[in-house]
């Protein structure tokens, strides 16, 4: 996977974005298709507008999904670059997160026998998780707030449906957290009390003005599993 950073150069989604948010932002959620001409055909057979341009395709699901933008693109191989390992998640806030789902399956035909569903009482929201394959990461996390008096309720209070953030795994957490660190970057790290500080943490998410406007959060190797339908596949630290 990548990020693909955009500027406006002059009217159009871009700005007309950065205006209604007051700032940098994350866009859209991206996912790859080894045949983006047929997910373009399946579209097209629901009536769904879409624009095509340099082999992707962009939807504004706007009026479908209320706060979903998506950009398809064709699938590659792609070598590591960095200290992340891949993507495997974009966050939608919603009001209603089991219609939105299914608004999801509708549209992309998705396999709702894969999904997993998600809880936290410390974040203040429930929701799913579109798992693409029972046995990849790959999918959106389609929640709702619970929690007005929390960050994540506050948030969702102020904007509304939107793309909240995204999510990737690293198998070098302890040297991400030493370089956001050393730039006076804003984190929160998730590390058991009784693990040394100078190992890995099991999460951390970057705040929004360290990366420039959009929240990442990040989980060693296996450990989105937890909340993921399958924990048992949570490898464990030495």
């Amino acid at each position: 996977g990548y990020v693909e950073f955009l500027t406006p150069t002059g009217p159009g989604a871009v700005q007309a974005a950065l205006d209604k948010r007051g700032g940098p932002h994350l866009f859209a959620g991206g996912a790859s298709a080894n045949d983006v001409a047929a997910v373009a055909a399946h579209l097209k057979s629901q009536s769904l507008a879409f624009d095509e341009e340099g082999g992707q395709i962009h939807i504004d699901l706007d009026g479908e999904i209320a706060g979903l933008r998506m950009l398809v693109s064709p699938y590659e191989d792609r070598p590591r670059v960095g200290a992340i390992d891949f993507l495997y998640e974009v966050t939608l806030l919603h009001e209603d997160a089991e219609g939105a789902t299914k608004r999801f399956c509708d549209i992309f035909g998705l396999n709702a026998a894969h999904f997993s569903p998600i809880t936290s009482e410390l974040f203040g929201y429930y929701g799913i998780l579109t798992l693409f394959d029972p046995d990849d990461l790959h999918r959106f996390e389609v929640i709702t707030p619970t929690a007005p008096d929390k960050t994540m309720g506050r948030f969702f209070e102020r904007t509304g449906p939107c793309l909240y953030m995204a999510f990737g795994e690293s198998d070098v957490m302890a040297a991400i957290e030493q370089d956001t660190n050393a730039i006076g970057g804003g984190q929160t790290i998730d590390r058991p009390e009784a693990r040394d500080p100078s190992r890995t943490p099991d999460q951390m998410w970057l705040h929004p003005p360290t990366l420039g406007g959009m929240m990442l959060g990040i989980s060693r190797p296996s450990m989105a599993w937890t909340w993921s339908g399958k924990p048992e596949r949570v490898e464990g630290i030495d």
